[in-house]
């Protein structure tokens, strides 16, 4: 093949740019590569080719190469809106959403009715937790574009973050009418029927997804959570495998060690269990490891540092590691939430024996004396802000309140965290004794959680430790809740001492809070001659348990 001349005049740059471009767009990016480097030994500065070859090693996964090419092009030409877009999509990939929307912005400023940039600015906020803000920004493109998929179908995105996903299935909709073969459309409307307890439509929806792409990960892992949310466990569990080729990819974690899903013996081997969610998943499913001492196996398990001291004295247990320390040896290891598959969990055969969890004595005692003497009652109303389902699944102090009306009953704040508007409403109540702030760890939490009669809360961590130590638990779901709490049921397979008190319609706390006063009343009308037996022994005693669920 002739050599390029060592001398090219600007025609030849041309035509060698141009030979660049057309491998390039038919996808041969060997030769597209070369061809590029040839025309910057040339003209170093050359805008196209600088950007072109950053969207190549971008499309390589090479991304600080592409972010080094693409900054170079851009420092030849401050006034190219594709250099921009290009820029912000390299931020983006490297999850740093606010100079991936800066970048938009700069090109918005140079072409401002630009419709991918629009596309790319408004997936941006919605990575920032900016909803409102992308919602415009969709609007705005979709006005010079009305049938614009992408924006269609993100405009969807950003409505169900909103939490209006009634309004966002009539937008993916008419997003399918253009494009009935979009699997991430079809994934997208399941999501929001799921959001409103319509899992049979969803289950149509992402079987649909399937079929247009049978390997597509999102489709399958929401598959799996309707599933389990209908109560199919095997294959509800088998699904669920598939989180770590979608959302979860990221935090997978590749061990010289096999990965263990129940077909080898552990007779004499050691397994390592670790966590992967969040502090609730850890807590639910740490129940599985006495079963797999049973079998013969050394249990190390890797939790949370902030679950480490709590979980030191799990039965099954010999060795616990918190996240980022030093692993001893091991021949095999598992995901917490992949246990329920490896040992053929099905729902009758739910482990379910509680307590699983003890606080320290010491410290318990410590708790006894410094909390009220009346039947005392435990309140978490709220998760972590950043939960995809926060807007459901937490409630507003305020909307709570009335419980504290209860005669009888002294409640108590679990709550480590308190947001901003609820700080003022927590400052006025006085009989509402705020100890959560106190917490170091999961281990203070249970420690304070011991000697009390009950617990209200959210579906958040402190409901499943109160669970898995056995405590009466009064649980508020949102209209659609979690896989885990499965449909229809006040009760829990997982933890007996669970009462479920769900939303009767989307985003209806008052009926749940009004229900709840009144059980709540009648549960402190026959808690006293009942709660001093089950403080003086640390633990809930059986005709407690049985009382919480006469209630009817």
């Amino acid at each position: 093949m002739p050599q390029e001349s060592s001398q090219l005049s600007p025609p030849n740059l041309s035509r060698l740019l141009r030979r660049a471009q057309r491998a390039h767009a038919e996808g041969d990016l060997v030769k597209a590569e070369r061809l590029y480097n040839a025309l910057l030994q040339h003209d170093p500065d050359n805008f196209d080719a600088l950007h072109d070859l950053g969207r190549i090693n971008y499309r390589r996964g090479r991304l600080d190469a592409a972010l080094a090419l693409i900054q170079a092009a851009l420092r030849t030409d401050l006034f190219r809106a594709d250099g921009f877009a290009s820029l912000g999509l390299v931020f983006h990939s490297l999850k740093q959403f606010e100079r991936a929307l800066k970048s938009y912005d700069e090109g918005l400023r140079i072409a401002p009715d630009d419709v991918e940039l629009l596309n790319r600015l408004g997936v941006a906020l919605l990575e920032l937790r900016r909803p409102r803000e992308a919602l415009e920004t969709f609007e705005r493109l979709l006005t010079r574009d009305p049938d614009n998929v992408d924006a269609l179908g993100n405009r969807g995105n950003a409505l169900h973050r909103l939490n209006r996903p009634q309004e966002a299935i009539a937008v993916y909709d008419r997003a399918l009418e253009l494009a009935p073969g979009n699997a991430q459309l079809w994934t997208n409307r399941a999501i929001a029927l799921r959001r409103l307890d319509r899992p049979h439509e969803a289950l149509m929806n992402v079987t649909i997804a399937l079929v247009c792409a049978p390997d597509f990960a999102s489709a399958r892992f929401v598959e799996s959570a309707v599933r389990l949310t209908l109560g199919d466990f095997a294959a509800g569990w088998r699904g669920y495998e598939s989180r770590w080729n979608g959302a979860l990819a990221p935090q997978r974690r590749n061990f010289a060690a096999p990965l263990w899903l129940g077909r080898e013996s552990l007779a004499g081997k050691t397994i390592l269990l670790h966590a992967e969610q969040g502090f609730g998943d850890t807590i639910q499913f740490v129940r599985y490891a006495p079963l797999l001492a049973a079998r013969g196996a050394s249990v190390v398990l890797e939790v949370q540092p902030q679950l480490a001291r709590l979980l030191s004295r799990t039965a099954g247990v010999e060795t616990v590691v918190a996240r980022k320390e030093p692993l001893p040896r091991f021949d095999v290891h598992c995901p917490l939430l992949s246990l329920p598959l490896a040992c053929g969990t099905e729902l009758p055969t739910i482990p379910a024996h509680v307590p699983y969890i003890a606080a320290v004595a010491e410290e318990v005692a410590a708790w006894q004396v410094r909390l009220p003497r009346r039947p005392r009652v435990g309140l978490a109303w709220a998760g972590e802000r950043a939960h995809d389902n926060d807007l459901n699944r937490s409630i507003p102090l305020a909307t709570l309140a009335p419980i504290l009306d209860v005669p009888d009953l002294a409640f108590v704040s679990l709550q480590h965290d308190v947001r901003e508007e609820d700080a003022a409403v927590l400052q006025s109540r006085p009989d509402l004794l705020p100890i959560g702030s106190k917490f170091r760890d999961f281990a203070d939490t249970a420690a304070a959680i011991a000697p009390l009669d009950a617990v209200i809360s959210v579906d958040t961590a402190v409901a499943h430790l109160a669970g898995a130590m056995g405590k009466p638990l009064f649980l508020l779901l949102p209209f659609a809740a979690d896989f885990r709490w499965l449909r229809e049921r006040a009760d829990s397979p997982w933890y007996p001492t669970a009462r479920l008190f769900r939303q009767p319609q989307f985003g209806d706390w008052h009926s749940v809070v009004d229900e709840l006063r009144r059980e709540l009343a009648r549960f402190g009308s026959v808690l006293p001659s009942l709660a001093g037996a089950a403080r003086r022994s640390m633990r809930v005693g059986d005709d407690l348990v049985a009382s919480l669920f006469a209630l009817t």
